[in-house]
């Protein structure tokens, strides 16, 4: 008899002998595969939700006071623009964008507005000194690069009221906030006169409920050349990774810039990293539970069937079956029973994802294949693993002796 047909015609005989292992491994796999899927979208939905808070990371003067977040750069304080030179060098870990800022008193249309100039992220990679150095380029975290997001994508105008940078901007150009267009009436592709001189109305930004709606936003070098004040800056925003943000990032840019003060939203980042940091070790913790008690439930129902079947594997080694042939075969139902429940699992543990996902993070699931064909492939291994010493055990008995036991 082929040695499938008798694993095969066992399982059929005798269900009961592997349906509390196969539940378990079914179990198991369903709980961690609905965890991890649950998990891996809601560390991507936070990482999304940290990315739209645009800048993360403060670098002000020493002596500056910060009462608002967005307004930190019009406190009249300066900072040397080589600064931000020295920043993007330094290549440290976690700096996705760096936008230097200077803030001025203006009048456009008889009204008083906050000119601020913004350094356009093209300026960064077309500066040719910069580009000979790339290997001094700030190194990106992996769990950001995993997780883009649309704003981080956009690279329109508008997009300054989220990421705090734009892409492109002419020295000729502005950007206006929305209750600037408003009172004044200004559209893209309108001219605006600011310090004597004369602007095409770039994009017009949306309202944001903060200082940015009665700002104007014009090249830096600009701004610079217009107020006179040198090649300084009120403060300089950085993007920064959120796991690096909450760790090492902040205290290696105060030793960078032991005259600048560095302020970041730490709160709002370790907070979110921290759940990111309790969920992904609660699966793991969880996996490592199911891990071992499955592992001990197969190896102990693959003993008891051995024990069970003393006298029918003697009979079958009476007959010429080798020792391999019958640790083969236990290590062959073995395998069945965890490509079997490990599939059952895996789908039950989508499901579950799909249905619970929502209301257990409030982020809507998506099915991650991998992980479904790791978890089925982990069952297997781990049900061939625990069979492994019973089949052993198996293959090395006496068939004389089990005759006798009979």
């Amino acid at each position: 008899m082929r040695l499938t047909s008798l694993v095969w015609k066992e399982l059929r005989e005798r269900p009961s002998a592997m349906l509390t292992s196969g539940l378990t491994i079914l179990l198991g796999v369903a709980a961690i595969v609905a965890i991890r899927h649950v998990t891996v979208h809601a560390e991507g939905e936070v990482s999304r939700q940290l990315a739209t808070l645009g800048a993360n990371i403060l670098i002000l003067p020493r002596d500056a006071s910060l009462q608002d977040y967005y307004a930190a750069d019009q406190s009249g304080k300066t900072l040397p623009e080589e600064h931000v030179s020295e920043v993007f060098f330094a290549g440290l870990t976690g700096v996705e964008k760096v936008s230097p800022k200077l803030s001025v008193p203006a009048k456009l249309s008889g009204q008083a507005v906050t000119l601020t100039g913004i350094l356009p992220q093209s300026e960064f990679k077309t500066k040719v000194a910069w580009q000979s150095v790339s290997l001094f380029a700030p190194k990106k975290h992996d769990g950001c690069q995993r997780v883009k997001s649309a704003a981080d994508e956009d690279q329109s105008p508008e997009s300054l009221v989220k990421n705090r940078s734009i892409e492109q901007l002419q020295k000729s150009e502005v950007v206006i906030g929305a209750d600037i267009a408003q009172r004044t009436g200004l559209k893209p592709g309108g001219k605006a006169s600011l310090l004597g001189e004369m602007f095409s109305v770039l994009a017009v930004l949306p309202a944001t409920g903060t200082v940015d709606d009665g700002r104007v936003f014009a090249h830096l070098h600009t701004v610079q050349r217009l107020a006179k004040t040198g090649e300084v800056v009120n403060a300089i925003e950085i993007v920064g990774c959120c796991e690096d943000a909450a760790g090492d990032l902040v205290p290696q840019l105060g030793k960078l810039l032991p005259g600048a003060k560095i302020v970041t939203i730490s709160q709002v980042v370790q907070t979110q990293v921290g759940v990111n940091r309790l969920i992904g070790k609660t699966s793991w913790f969880v996996l490592a539970v199911l891990v071992t008690i499955g592992c001990a439930t197969v190896a102990g129902a693959i003993a008891a069937n051995v024990r069970e079947r003393r006298r029918e594997i003697g009979t079958l080694m009476a007959l010429g079956a080798t020792p391999r042939f019958v640790s083969r075969m236990f290590l062959l139902k073995a395998l069945w029973l965890g490509l079997g429940c490990g599939t059952a699992g895996s789908l039950i543990g989508i499901g579950l994802a799909l249905c619970l996902g929502p209301l257990w993070a409030g982020v809507a699931i998506q099915p991650l294949p991998g992980l479904s064909i790791l978890a089925v492939v982990a069952a297997s291994g781990l049900a061939i693993a625990a069979a492994y010493w019973p089949a052993r055990q198996a293959a090395k008995l006496d068939p004389c002796v089990c005759f006798q036991e009979v």
